[in-house]
């Protein structure tokens, strides 16, 4: 007489019976842990945040944030206002951290909406920093960042991320070497028009002596990592403009 479990049948309901308890298990697991994931993003925006604007514990050519357990702190000191702005009127916020850039650029694909832009208003040292994040796309997937620039959109500040380029060649964004020579360069041109920043392959000033420029030097071997970083900063702190235009008005 053959085994009951030997059965096709009890097989199949053996199998349903695990999907469905792993499933379960599963999913509260991911119920319990959520609060720690979505503190931890935070905590981890705050981190990139600060960076940009000069609060980290860099040592000689690492980039290093300043600890998680004292990134709330830093942020509350540091940053004194957040804003949301939209159709160039700023609203404060304090979720303005919340908000996902990567839906926000998504949804702006419909000329009817109305893409929602945080900036991050924060004071070190007695200067004002404006800290902007930023979207876009390298070689492999996703890349983004944080600029901070002062009332004159002059960078003072950068750091970069990306989720799947190529070691030692697209990943270099978020080296300190290629985040530093943002630092001092001009989104405006002489007339004051957007004009970017340019990562150019075949840089006329590789030790990037001119800040008026709108360009710094290439990361050899990376020239699609590079152009992902140029359509970023160009696409998303145009949207700024507006907003330091009624600032320097005011």
């Amino acid at each position: 007489m053959s085994n009951k479990t030997d059965s096709n049948l009890y097989t199949i309901l053996f199998a349903i019976a695990m999907v469905f308890i792993v499933g379960a298990v599963l999913a509260y697991t991911a119920s319990s842990l959520e609060p720690n994931i979505t503190e931890n993003k935070r905590i981890e925006k705050q981190q990139n945040i600060l960076y940009a604007m000069g609060v980290n514990e860099n040592t000689e050519g690492s980039a290093i944030f300043i600890s998680a357990t004292e990134a709330p702190a830093a942020f509350s000191k540091y940053i004194n206002k957040q804003l949301v702005i939209v159709d160039g009127v700023a609203t404060e916020d304090e979720k303005a951290y919340l908000i996902d850039i990567k839906k926000e650029k998504s949804a702006s694909k419909d000329p009817s909406y109305s893409r929602k832009l945080p900036l991050f208003v924060g004071e070190k040292d007695g200067e004002t920093y404006y800290i902007a994040p930023i979207y876009g796309k390298g070689l492999w997937d996703a890349i983004w960042g944080y600029v901070a620039i002062d009332e004159n959109m002059v960078v003072k500040g950068a750091y970069f991320d990306h989720k799947g380029e190529t070691p030692g060649l697209g990943s270099n964004i978020k080296e300190r070497f290629f985040m530093d020579d943002f630092t001092g360069e001009h989104l405006l041109n002489e007339s004051g028009v957007f004009k970017g920043i340019t990562v150019a392959k075949g840089n006329a000033d590789p030790k990037n002596v001119n800040k008026t420029d709108n360009a710094v030097d290439a990361i050899a071997g990376a020239t699609i990592t590079g152009d992902g970083v140029t359509a970023m900063i160009k696409s998303d702190l145009k949207l700024y403009k507006p907003y330091f235009d009624k600032l320097k008005n005011n």
